[in-house]
């Protein structure tokens, strides 16, 4: 079994003019069953370092305090360079156990102008979670059968958000036993939510993993002119190593004639790295 992760990041809903979240970004991290216990310990080994030895009662990893400017939460007051140098402790751990990331981005924008013209579309598509939501069933669908093994088989955790629940329930069920049945998910066994997010820190883990990714396509796309170079930097550097462990690079197209226009509306709103990034944000 392959546990697949989903947190979102920019959800505004249906509204799509929010210039403080110009992009929505859903996904997070994916690895084997088997894998998930040390790897899980060792996210707990370098909290506790950073913490001298002692969490915080309750503590939660959430990306927005460990990357607020003066650090939030449990993170207030702690100097940048060691939140930062953390950050990278924890991408370096998804990098050495050989896990891999998954999501796709939506520029809110061009999703809005993608819209004008709704024949076609399917209701889900009007709103960036759901329809984020139905393309990654396909592309985790993809990726188990094709490079996971005959035997095989995804599970998708979710982060459960109540505004969004009934139309995850239809889309799930329809993605499941709808038609036509070519467009049925066929290799996800299980679609779960997890009680609590503070005891499962590869929920956790994902919500970092996205957020770092939704910074980074709001300075490619513009959004964040102000930022210093040294911040665009960093997030161009967290791009650089996820995209490492991003094995599908490329849209999974929707099956069937009766999903063109759907996936036109994703290839025309979907945020994509522009070239050069190394040369572009003085990467190594």
């Amino acid at each position: 079994m392959h546990f697949f992760y989903l947190d979102e990041s920019g959800d505004t809903g249906a509204n799509l003019a929010d210039g403080q979240q110009p992009i929505f970004v859903l996904g997070g991290v994916n690895l084997r069953d088997e894998g998930w216990n040390t790897t899980c310990a060792a996210i707990s080994e370098l909290l506790a370092a950073y913490f001298d030895g002692a969490i915080p009662q309750g503590f939660e990893l959430h990306g927005c305090e460990l990357l607020s400017p003066a650090g939030e939460g449990p993170f207030a007051g702690h100097p940048i360079d060691r939140r930062l140098a953390l950050v990278r402790d924890l991408f370096a751990l998804i990098e050495s156990r050989k896990h891999h990331a998954h999501y796709i981005a939506l520029d809110k924008a061009r999703l809005a102008a993608a819209l004008q013209n709704p024949a076609g579309l399917p209701a889900h598509a009007l709103t960036p979670y759901t329809l984020a939501y139905d393309y990654m069933i396909t592309e985790i669908d993809l990726r188990v059968a094709e490079d996971l093994g005959r035997s095989a088989r995804g599970m998708l955790i979710i982060d459960k958000k109540d505004e969004h629940s009934e139309a995850i329930e239809a889309l799930t069920e329809q993605r499941r036993f709808g038609k036509p049945v070519g467009c049925r998910a066929k290799w996800i066994a299980e679609f779960s939510y997890p009680l609590d997010s503070r005891r499962n820190p590869m929920v956790q883990l994902s919500d970092l993993v996205i957020l770092c990714l939704r910074r980074f396509f709001e300075i490619e796309g513009g959004y964040r002119e102000e930022w210093p170079a040294v911040v665009k930097q960093f997030y161009a550097e967290c791009f650089q190593r996820l995209h490492g462990r991003t094995p599908m690079k490329s849209l999974a197209p929707h099956k069937g004639a009766a999903n063109t226009a759907l996936n036109r509306l994703l290839d025309a709103s979907a945020c994509r790295a522009r070239r050069n990034l190394e040369r572009r944000y003085g990467l190594n």
